[in-house]
């Protein structure tokens, strides 16, 4: 496949797109952003859990 075929084909996809989306509901928007809060914050705890289970296991072979 050529690149400008490549290109055209991008064009079009992304003008399919274009046509389907909409502006969220203010109901939308705050779901998503709760639930987008609330994985950041699961992805964080499990960091902070996992690199302090580190810290404790370096201590005892210290």
């Amino acid at each position: 496949m050529a690149i400008t075929e490549r290109i055209k084909s991008f064009i079009v996809q992304s003008k399919r797109v274009w046509h389907v989306l909409r502006k969220p509901t203010g109901e939308e928007f705050k779901t998503v952003s709760k639930v987008s809060a609330i994985g950041i914050l699961i992805l964080g705890a499990l960091g902070f859990l996992i690199a302090d289970g580190i810290r404790l296991i370096n201590g005892f072979f210290v």
